[in-house]
């Protein structure tokens, strides 16, 4: 076998992690999209279902009834708007405890099951703040999430340490969010929001380096790509939700 300098085997093999590193991008860039398309996509049907539901009297009142307080309008589950409200939460369990058992088109139907119902859930909000109010803090959710999805995307810093720590405060402020409830403290709630605002900008960078590291780490492709976005953008989906209902406590005008 003829000998080569050692320089041409060493040019072929940068070639080579040249290639593989350009494909890992592409691939990973692909990814990302796809789990934004999602995120999207199911913001824009949540929305849709809450107008339509607003819109449809018979249909609001089947969830809600509606309430005069010093604080201006507020609204009462009814049984089967307590029923679609914690629905979603059962959608999450079957999507992750059959992750493996169910099919590409399976799990991204039951995504959108999960999105509508949120969005049928949420439709209150339509009625107890103003159209403005409303809209003015969903670009204010749109920026801060946006700013802090890509800084997780991008940052070289592990967050996975962070992630940890922000668990344990999501599990306190909900365990403060059911006391409350008995309560009624308004400074309590307050605290809730602020520290909820804070708990969720941090677990959308925490959840973003977590879906990149997760393809990198995995190389995933055909349906598992496709079911892994699906879980990804359900983690997005919540952290926005979760951050655009704390923000509009804080900031928005009741009717």
């Amino acid at each position: 076998m003829a000998l080569q300098p050692r320089g041409a085997y060493s040019q072929q093999g940068v070639g080579a992690r040249t290639i593989d590193q350009a494909q890992l991008d592409e691939g990973l860039r692909t990814y990302m999209l796809r789990v934004y398309n999602y995120v999207g996509s199911g913001l824009a049907l949540s929305g849709i279902v809450a107008v339509l539901v607003v819109m449809f009297p018979p249909a609001f009142e089947a969830l809600y009834s509606v309430v005069q307080t010093p604080r201006g309008l507020a609204t009462q589950p009814t049984l089967l708007g307590w029923v679609v409200m914690f629905a979603p939460l059962g959608l999450i369990f079957v999507m992750q405890h059959q992750f493996r058992a169910r099919s590409a088109t399976s799990l991204k139907a039951t995504y959108w099951a999960f999105c509508a119902l949120f969005g049928a859930s949420l439709s209150y909000i339509l009625v107890v703040y103003t159209g403005e109010s409303v809209t003015r803090v969903f670009f204010i959710t749109a920026a801060t999430f946006g700013a802090m999805s890509l800084y997780g995307y991008t940052t070289k810093r592990d967050l996975s340490g962070l992630g940890s720590f922000l668990m344990m405060g999501l599990i306190g402020i909900i365990i403060a969010s059911v006391v409350n409830i008995f309560i009624g403290s308004t400074a309590l709630q307050f605290a809730v929001s602020v520290i909820g605002v804070l708990i969720f900008v941090g677990l959308t960078a925490y959840d973003t380096q977590r879906i990149k590291q997760d393809f990198i780490e995995y190389r995933m492709e055909g349906g598992l790509a496709t079911k892994s976005a699906v879980m990804g953008a359900v983690s997005l989906y919540l952290n926005f939700i979760n951050l655009f209902m704390l923000l509009l406590h804080l900031f928005g005008n009741r009717e």
